[in-house]
């Protein structure tokens, strides 16, 4: 692992339930981890279309690669998305490189808001 390549900041945020001042819940996300990251296959490499709703639209993927700490081992696909320049991108896999517990590799898409 190259650790020079970890230049950009990258913000992990978690799906919470948040009380409101008259105690109503309902989901919301608040930040959990931010760390520098390695991002690899953003934009046009990893972009394909698809139809969706009867238009095509772009489907833009990434890889984003963190060190290991305890914090980070803790994110998992289902519970957490990543923020990388002001755009949400949905994890779809956590690849925990054979568990040698060095770097943390999430496969991630973009949301179409």
């Amino acid at each position: 692992m190259n650790v020079s390549l970890m230049n950009e900041k990258v913000t992990f945020q978690k799906n919470t339930v948040i009380t409101d001042s008259i105690g109503n819940h309902k989901n919301g996300w608040e930040d959990f981890y931010t760390c520098h990251a390695t991002i690899g296959g953003e934009g046009m490499a990893s972009s394909k279309e698809k139809e969706e709703a009867g238009t095509i639209v772009e489907d833009v993927g990434m890889t984003v690669t963190i060190r290991y700490c305890q914090k980070a081992s803790e994110i998992s696909s289902t519970t957490h998305r990543v923020i990388f320049k002001d755009e949400i991108y949905d994890i779809t896999n956590v690849d925990h490189m054979n568990f040698r517990k060095k770097c943390l590799k999430f496969s991630c898409r973009k949301v179409r808001r």
